[in-house]
C-alpha cells in the first residue's frame, strides 16, 4: 500500500471541509481564550476530526467494495491499489490515531474527556453509516448531517464546558440544510438508489411528496440561522450582513421544490443552491468570530 493510495481513501479534502467546523466552533467562544491554547486547540482539534473522518471514508470504501467495483472501479480498493485487509488496518489506525489525539487533547486542558466522547461517538457514527445507514435511506441522511456538524460542537468544547447558545443554533442550522440537501440528493438519484437497494424518502413516499420534507428542513435551518443572530456573537454585525446572502440562495432552493413535474436537473439545480447557501453561511459564520 502506497502513502498516496492510504492518503486518497481518506478523501483528505472532504476531512479538511469538516475541520473547518471545528476550527470555527474554537473561533467563536475564543473570548477570553489565551492564543496559545487557540493555536493548539485549532491543531488538535482538527487533526482529530481529520482522522477520525478519514477512518470513516475508509470503513465506507470496506462495506461498498461490491458497488464500487461496478460504479467506481478508480477508488483504490477495486482497482487493487489497496486490499481488504490493508483497508481494515487503515480503518482502525486513523480512528485510534483520532481518539488517541483527543485524549491527549484533554490531559493538556483538562477537558474532563468531554472531547473524547463526543470523538468516540463521532468515529461510531462513521461505522454506523457505513453498515446500515446508507442502503437506510432517511436514517443515514440524519447520520450524515449530524457527523458533519458535530465540529461546531466538538470545536466549542475545547474552550469550554459551557457552550454558548449560538454554537447549539449553527449545529442545528447545519444539520437541518444538510438534511434537507440529503432528501432532494435522494430525488436526484432516484434510480440508481434503486437499483443499489437504498430505501431514501423519495424511493418510500415518491417524487412529488419529498421535495416537501426537503423544504421544511431548509426552512427549519433558516429560522436557526436567524435566531443565532439574537444571540451574543463575537460580531453580530458582520454575521448579520452577511448570512443574508445564504438565507436568501436557501429560501429560493426551498421555493422551488413544491413545483410540479421537477426531473434530474431540477433536483440537482435545487442541490447545488443548497450546497453554496452551505458555503455562504459557513463564510458567515466564519466571519461572526473576527
Amino acid at each position: 500500500m502506497k502513502f498516496k493510495d492510504a492518503f486518497e481513501i481518506l478523501r483528505p479534502i472532504n476531512d479538511i471541509m469538516g475541520s473547518f467546523t471545528v476550527i470555527i466552533g474554537i473561533l467563536n467562544t475564543r473570548a477570553g481564550v489565551s492564543f496559545e491554547k487557540i493555536i493548539i486547540n485549532i491543531i488538535l482539534g482538527a487533526l482529530t476530526y481529520f482522522f477520525i473522518a478519514g477512518s470513516g471514508m475508509v470503513i465506507n470504501d470496506i462495506y461498498d467494495i461490491e458497488i464500487d467495483k461496478i460504479n467506481r472501479p478508480e477508488r483504490p480498493i477495486p482497482r487493487g491499489a489497496i486490499t481488504l485487509p490493508q483497508a481494515k488496518y487503515l480503518f482502525a489506525g486513523t480512528l485510534f490515531l483520532g481518539i488517541i489525539i483527543s485524549i491527549a487533547h484533554s490531559l493538556i486542558f483538562n477537558l474532563a474527556f468531554l472531547n473524547v466522547v463526543i470523538a468516540i461517538f463521532f468515529g461510531f457514527m462513521g461505522w454506523v453509516y457505513a453498515k446500515w445507514g446508507k442502503k437506510s435511506g432517511f436514517f443515514g441522511n440524519i447520520v450524515v448531517s449530524i457527523s458533519f456538524s458535530i465540529g461546531f460542537i466538538y470545536g466549542a468544547i475545547l474552550n469550554s464546558s459551557l457552550i454558548p447558545l449560538y454554537i447549539y443554533f449553527f449545529f442545528l442550522n447545519s444539520f437541518f440544510l444538510l438534511l434537507s440537501r440529503e432528501v432532494i440528493k435522494g430525488c436526484e438519484d432516484i434510480e440508481g438508489d434503486k437499483e443499489l437497494g437504498v430505501n431514501t424518502l423519495a424511493i418510500k413516499i415518491g417524487l412529488k411528496k419529498t421535495p416537501y420534507f426537503s423544504m421544511t428542513f431548509a426552512f427549519i435551518s433558516i429560522l436557526f440561522f436567524i435566531l443565532a443572530a439574537f444571540t451574543e456573537l463575537l460580531n453580530r454585525l458582520a454575521f448579520s450582513i452577511s448570512m443574508i446572502f445564504g438565507i436568501l440562495l436557501i429560501f429560493y432552493a426551498a421555493i422551488l421544490m413544491p413545483r410540479k413535474n421537477l426531473d434530474k436537473k431540477d433536483f440537482s439545480k435545487i442541490s447545488l443552491f443548497l450546497k453554496i447557501g452551505a458555503f455562504l453561511g459557513l463564510i458567515a459564520v466564519i466571519l461572526a468570530s473576527i
